[in-house]
């Protein structure tokens, strides 16, 4: 939670996250922040740099989880977690990645540590994970994908 509130500051996102207003507000932070408009030696140059790719990983970061992107992403969604079971997850701080046997890894924020620990102890991980973890929290589709082994 504490990284989505840090982006939605940066981008000046009140609520919703709407993706024209996120578009308007990225080209601006990029023109802002660009490293090619700073000189070689030039104090700010390295901020620059870091400024940027923190701009381009909060743009892609935010889309991910639009409304309009999750809507767009739905069906496949709803698939994955219907048809797919566990195949791994990690839970850190307030985050819980979930690995799924269809390769697809989403993470869901605001999970806590107790929530955490009933997953781990449910009898039944994925009948845990369709009542308490997917209809009630936050969630975006993460880049990573399970590695097949060979």
């Amino acid at each position: 939670m504490k990284r989505i509130n840090e982006y939605k500051k940066l981008f000046g996102v009140e609520n919703e996250i709407d993706l024209k207003s996120l578009k308007k507000s990225y080209r601006n932070l990029v023109k802002e922040w660009h490293p090619d408009k700073f000189q070689n030696g030039d104090a700010l140059q390295e901020e620059a740099e870091l400024n940027s790719r923190k701009v381009i990983d909060g743009y892609h970061f935010l889309v991910s989880m639009a409304p309009e992107t999750k809507e767009k992403n739905l069906p496949v969604y709803t698939e994955t977690i219907t048809n797919s079971a566990i195949a791994d997850y990690q839970h850190k701080g307030l985050l819980l990645e979930i690995t799924f046997t269809d390769g697809s890894t989403y993470e869901y924020f605001g999970i806590t540590k107790q929530v955490y620990q009933k997953m781990y102890n449910a009898g039944n991980l994925n009948r845990f994970a369709k009542r308490a973890i997917y209809p009630k929290y936050t969630y975006r589709k993460s880049k990573r994908i399970l590695e097949e082994a060979q």
